[in-house]
């Protein structure tokens, strides 16, 4: 594999976890009203990823991919719709965080996850493709650029979060589960959990949304550490500090 090839897979991987992250948010927050629940934390984790993790991307691709595309006669239009989609995700992010009912919180996240679901569409099948064929070297364009090839994902949690407890944890692995399943499973096995216990995690993507939902549910009552990050399996120790 060369390193342009290399290139563009990792930013496709990176999108395909922004885009599960997105979608992920959307539908917990919508069977909220199916489960007689509130949307509203949930809505404060979906704007946190959006303006902690999202959004910064999309203004790094601004500042490389965008900024090669726009002098390219055949991507010249489409960066200009690409751009006006940035704002688009900036002005629902900020409509999300203001929303100030149940119907509102729904209907703009999903409207999120539309936008950004297509938006990431035309990114992967068109853009990307038309810069490789203009030549443009992608591994030197975002050389170092995180926010775009998404380096910085699992470890920026392993920085911040107290390691989990020592010692051997048992597996729960969910991948073969119905993803609407997999949450309820996991926070199951979370809550049987002892002071000082652990159990490990084994799922098929980064689980960084579940991370969001910790943070929101149980802040400082969790530990969150990546053993294994992909490409096909995802290992995180779960424990009670």
């Amino acid at each position: 594999m060369t390193a342009q090839d290399a290139t563009l897979a990792t930013i496709r991987a990176h999108h395909d976890r922004l885009g599960r992250t997105m979608s992920d948010h959307a539908l917990t927050i919508r069977r909220s009203i199916d489960r007689l629940t509130s949307p509203a934390p949930r809505r404060e984790v979906l704007v946190a990823f959006c303006t902690e993790e999202m959004l910064p991307h999309a203004m790094a691709e601004e500042e490389t991919l965008y900024r090669v595309a726009g002098d390219l006669p055949r991507t010249r239009l489409l960066v200009q719709a690409m751009h006006g989609e940035h704002l688009t995700l900036r002005e629902l992010t900020g409509d999300l965080a203001a929303a100030g009912t149940q119907g509102e919180i729904i209907g703009l996240a999903a409207a999120l996850n539309a936008v950004f679901q297509s938006h990431l569409v035309k990114e992967n099948e068109i853009l990307l493709p038309a810069l490789i064929d203009a030549g443009v070297d992608l591994a030197a364009l975002l050389d170092g650029m995180h926010e775009v090839l998404g380096a910085a994902g699992s470890g920026d949690h392993q920085a911040v979060q107290r390691p989990a407890a020592a010692g051997p944890a048992p597996e729960l692995d969910v991948c073969a589960l119905p993803p609407a399943q997999r949450h309820e499973r996991i926070f199951a096995t979370f809550h049987g959990l002892t002071e000082g216990t652990a159990f490990m995690l084994v799922n098929d993507h980064d689980p960084k949304p579940l991370y969001y939902q910790f943070a929101a549910e149980h802040p400082g009552e969790f530990t969150w550490d990546y053993a294994e990050s992909g490409p096909e399996l995802w290992r995180v120790r779960i424990g009670r500090p």
